[in-house]
């Protein structure tokens, strides 16, 4: 133990240095930005429709949950119609409440807002956002309905927004809201663990300060995500390509 405590106080002040991502961090939520393709929704005589969501959801608009195939993340769908402008969407799996969404489209047509609680890890991570109407709804379809493009999140609880990084050696780690990975630069595949969507992260150093995240479900890949640390450790920039969905999301972190 003294010859490892001498050898430590002999070795250099930077080889000692934390990484620019080691931290806890918070995301700026004027900073998120999403392009790519649209969400497309509809509610038509009773009948709910989100071809823009993995699996292609169609259900029954009654409130009761309905057996949806092909998500990695919920395996029955409820939907409520609140009133012409507004339904309530409930996502299970296994029996267990995942996520819900309200959202409500402006009184002229062109804002859906949503609000929503997702329930995926330790505590209720909640948020809000609004999308702009990019295209009009089918003949007969109720006001909601039609194609839309994130426009901006407005709301987000320390649960949601709260992302702590680590790199040490060839090791690179994350902890969100219970769910956390620990993964090595090395090609292989590690479990997110306590992700419902049972995630594999495989990891590449570009530089010091720029990490590339693999997701991949069932064998597939997802997600294609930069990490981009900032020189002065304090901010990092994300670039998230979801390729399930077809859309891109790039947003930063501040340093806490």
């Amino acid at each position: 133990m003294r010859i490892l405590i001498s050898a430590l106080a002999l070795m250099p002040a930077a080889a000692l240095a934390s990484s620019a991502f080691d931290g806890t961090w918070k995301t700026r939520l004027d900073s998120m930005k999403t392009t790519g393709k649209p969400d497309v929704i509809a509610v038509v005589d009773g009948t709910y429709t989100c071809s823009s969501c993995q699996g292609d959801i169609k259900v029954k608009a009654d409130g009761a949950d309905h057996t949806v195939t092909g998500n990695d993340y919920y395996d029955s769908v409820a939907v409520k119609i609140v009133d012409p402008k507004t339904i309530e969407i409930t996502d299970k799996l296994a029996g267990k409440v995942i996520v819900t969404n309200t959202m409500t489209v402006s009184p002229d047509g062109s804002t859906l807002s949503g609000k929503f609680t997702d329930y995926s890890g330790a505590k209720p991570a909640t948020g809000a956002y609004t999308e702009k109407r990019v295209a009009a709804a089918a003949a007969g379809a109720q006001p909601i309905s039609g194609s839309w493009q994130q426009d901006k999140a407005s709301e987000a609880n320390d649960a949601l927004s709260t992302v702590s990084y680590e790199m040490a050696g060839d090791h690179f780690s994350m902890h969100w809201n219970g769910q956390s990975y620990d993964a090595k630069f090395d090609g292989k595949e590690y479990p997110v663990t306590g992700d419902p969507g049972h995630t594999v992260v495989t990891l590449k150093r570009i530089d010091a300060n720029t990490v590339v995240e693999t997701d991949r479900r069932k064998g597939k890949v997802t997600d294609e995500i930069r990490i981009a640390a900032s020189k002065d450790g304090k901010t990092v920039d994300v670039t998230d390509k979801d390729l399930v969905r077809g859309q891109t999301t790039t947003y930063t972190l501040e340093k806490q």
